[in-house]
């Protein structure tokens, strides 16, 4: 989901649009996050990160618990992801 339609959701009465929101905005940040340690794995970086990889490895699989807290409500309150 672009940025855009984002951040529509993200200014709606609705808590169900903005938690919508949340959700795919922690989504592409997750993927914008795999994409940079996959060029990272394969060497083709073009700046070399401070931080050691492991605390990038921490932050996704925060993000992964993350959405996977926000899929579990979204079950449990009905609202479609």
């Amino acid at each position: 989901m672009d940025l855009q339609t984002i951040t529509s959701l993200m200014l709606s009465s609705d808590y169900k649009d903005r938690m919508k929101a949340e959700y795919y905005h922690l989504q592409n940040r997750k993927e914008n996050l795999e994409a940079v340690l996959k060029l990272w794995d394969g060497g083709k970086l073009t700046f070399t990160p401070d931080c050691p990889r492991s605390i990038y490895d921490l932050q996704l699989r925060a993000m992964k618990d993350y959405m996977a807290i926000l899929e579990a409500r979204a079950k449990i309150e009905k609202i479609a992801l």
